[in-house]
């Protein structure tokens, strides 16, 4: 029995692999830049506006609060909040990274407890 050199390598099966690879990849990058349907939407006489609220809720490293550049203790902010509508109003939260996790807590509480829907956590890239 006599033994072919191994001279050539055999690159259909790479090949394959890597176009099923590139269609996936493909397939997926164009879903994740359509993620909404553009519609024209028809006007009518009685639009109304609705109007969204944005509120600012930080805490620096020392766990002070600030509400809108407005700094508060824990017990006021909890008050404006539930004066907001949890459905319509967004709240972006900002935490220090060297802040303690509670305060965190306690403002994820407080949304929580109102039900808010439009949270949005601020990091930086």
């Amino acid at each position: 029995m006599r033994r072919e050199r191994f001279d050539k390598m055999n690159v259909v099966p790479f090949i394959d692999i890597v176009l099923v690879l590139l269609v996936i990849v493909l397939a997926t990058a164009t879903f994740v830049t359509n993620q909404s349907i553009k519609v024209d939407l028809p006007s009518a006489s009685s639009k109304q506006n609705e109007e969204k609220k944005s509120i600012n809720i930080a805490v620096d490293k020392e766990g002070k609060y600030f509400y809108d550049k407005e700094a508060l203790t824990l017990d006021l902010i909890k008050e404006k909040l539930l004066k907001l509508d949890p459905k319509k109003d967004i709240i972006s939260l900002r935490m220090d990274k060297s802040s303690e996790f509670r305060y965190f807590v306690d403002i994820i509480d407080i949304l929580k407890s109102k039900n808010f829907e439009n949270i949005s956590i601020i990091t930086k890239k």
